[in-house]
């Protein structure tokens, strides 16, 4: 008796417990803010989208190809997924290997013409009794002004249905605009880089005439000097023309800039007052590799060259935070803040012009990699001086990845 209902009391705690269990599922399906079926599908594809997008930034390479292949595969629901380029299929996901060369061939032809093709039995013949490719379909990736760059293939274990052409057809347009991103960023890069070499230009032949006048002033007089004064200048250009690295620390560009003013001390003299005021903290911060040079430039025409009796130049780098701030300043003639924001005209202007032209460079590169939000900030006046202000983010992934690179 006892036994029976021991077994009673079980069987219904057991259907209590599926009872209760059922009733908090129901309860919980019907919570709001849990995802539905639409959203964990949008969240799917755009995750595996973001995981393809990231190796295809580095443009259309087997080592990109080979990395985005697999997830390209998911997004079309193919069974087998190949990446090919002009030279040749880069990578292949999936079934369809032993297909290699029909499929090399399909998309050479694809990637000629500029026309997608539709992969059947009599492109992909094959001598294997249970070969899991039926058909394919060929899509070519459009490189913008550059022609057709390359084709996507995706293979099927079936007669292919529209479905996969469309998918295959969006995916290529998914990848065109990749790859047209990654150009972009290889051309600002590339622009990044002729704009220092055209700073060099700029800057150099002027400050290297100077600098050899000064020191030649020296050689007679103080042979220990110019000894010194041509190390300093050794070291200087050797900075200036190093041949890698669109970015430096600021400690790297400040001991540069001290090199660059112990020069030009040479020629002031004590016309040329110096404060400096560095944080500690902000002088490994990576920044654009000569941004600083052509504001201390200008400080210094402006302070000196034109101003009778002594001009003041000051350089402050403060921590603020997530950010450092830097200053150039300087107490002379300062300019018309029109001439900053357009075309001069006439002598005098002109001269403003050239000044000012080593100040645009600086902020079309500090904005081409920080931001537009990080531009430099001048405050100017005739007779009233020149400051120039920047921030540079402390840590910036830009300046980590080209900075390894």
């Amino acid at each position: 008796m006892r036994t029976n209902l021991s077994a009673a009391v079980a069987v219904l705690a057991l259907l209590a417990a599926l009872i209760g269990t059922v009733w908090a599922v129901l309860r919980l399906r019907a919570r709001p803010g849990i995802a539905t079926a639409a959203q964990r599908a949008t969240y799917e594809v755009l995750h595996i989208a973001a995981l393809a997008a990231e190796p295809l930034q580095a443009g259309l390479t087997q080592a990109a190809a080979g990395k985005a292949v697999r997830h390209l595969r998911t997004l079309t629901g193919a069974t087998g997924f190949a990446i090919a380029s002009r030279g040749g299929i880069l990578a292949l996901d999936g079934e369809g290997d032993h297909h290699h060369e029909q499929l090399e061939a399909a998309a050479a032809k694809v990637v000629t013409s500029g026309r997608s093709a539709v992969l059947g039995d009599r492109e992909l013949a094959c001598d294997l009794l249970d070969c899991p490719v039926r058909g394919g379909v060929v899509v070519p990736v459009e490189g913008g002004g550059h022609g057709t760059q390359g084709a996507l293939v995706a293979i099927s274990d079936r007669p292919v249905a529209p479905g996969l052409v469309q998918a295959t057809v969006e995916t290529a347009r998914w990848v065109a605009a990749q790859l047209a991103l990654a150009e972009l960023d290889l051309s600002r890069s590339r622009l990044a880089r002729a704009e220092v070499r055209a700073l060099r230009a700029q800057i150099s032949p002027h400050f290297i005439y100077n600098a050899l006048t000064a020191i030649a002033s020296f050689v007679r007089t103080d042979p220990e000097r110019a000894r010194e004064l041509i190390l300093e200048f050794a070291e200087f250009t050797r900075y200036s023309f190093r041949a890698h690295g669109e970015f430096t620390t600021l400690a790297d560009e400040l001991r540069s800039i001290d090199r660059y003013l112990t020069i030009e001390r040479a020629r002031f003299g004590e016309r040329l007052d110096v404060r400096l005021q560095i944080a500690p903290e902000v002088l490994p911060v990576g920044l654009p590799f000569l941004c600083l040079q052509p504001l201390v430039e200008n400080a210094v025409r402006h302070g000196l060259s034109r101003k009778p009796g002594v001009g003041m130049i000051s350089i402050v780098a403060r921590d603020a935070g997530a950010e450092c701030h830097i200053t150039v300043e300087d107490d002379g003639v300062g300019m018309d803040p029109s001439v900053l924001g357009g075309p001069a005209a006439g002598e005098d202007e002109a001269t403003e012009a050239g000044q000012h032209v080593g100040l645009s460079n600086v902020d079309e590169r500090l904005r081409s990699v920080f931001g537009d939000e990080f531009g430099l900030v001048v405050e100017t006046a005739p007779g009233a001086g020149t400051k120039v202000s920047m921030r540079i983010p402390k840590f910036h992934p830009a300046v980590r990845a080209r900075s390894a690179a």
